[in-house]
């Protein structure tokens, strides 16, 4: 494991020991936590947006697409806990 120093304000330091203390964690692990966290959330939002960009093209090149209260009605009724009929693509306009 490498070490890195991190220089942060005062008063962020003391209210990321509060924070820590609180957790029951000590400032190191809380910090490393935090890190963690930021760095996937990073991560994840990138893949979304490689996903969503994929997506795009392929629909570009496909011509087909689909309409979005056919796709707002399927999420709903998902989250619903219903298993509904995917939405068919259709040629986009």
């Amino acid at each position: 494991m490498s070490t890195t120093s991190l220089k942060i304000p005062e008063e962020l330091k003391q209210r990321t020991v509060d924070a820590a203390q609180r957790q029951g964690l000590s400032p190191y692990a809380f910090m490393v936590n935090a890190i963690e966290q930021t760095v996937l959330a990073t991560e994840q939002r990138a893949s979304f947006i490689a996903e969503a960009l994929a997506a795009e093209q392929e629909m570009l090149e496909s011509g087909l697409g689909y309409a979005a209260e056919d796709v707002h009605r399927y999420i709903k009724a998902r989250v619903a806990g219903k298993n509904p009929e995917r939405p068919e693509a259709i040629p986009s306009a």
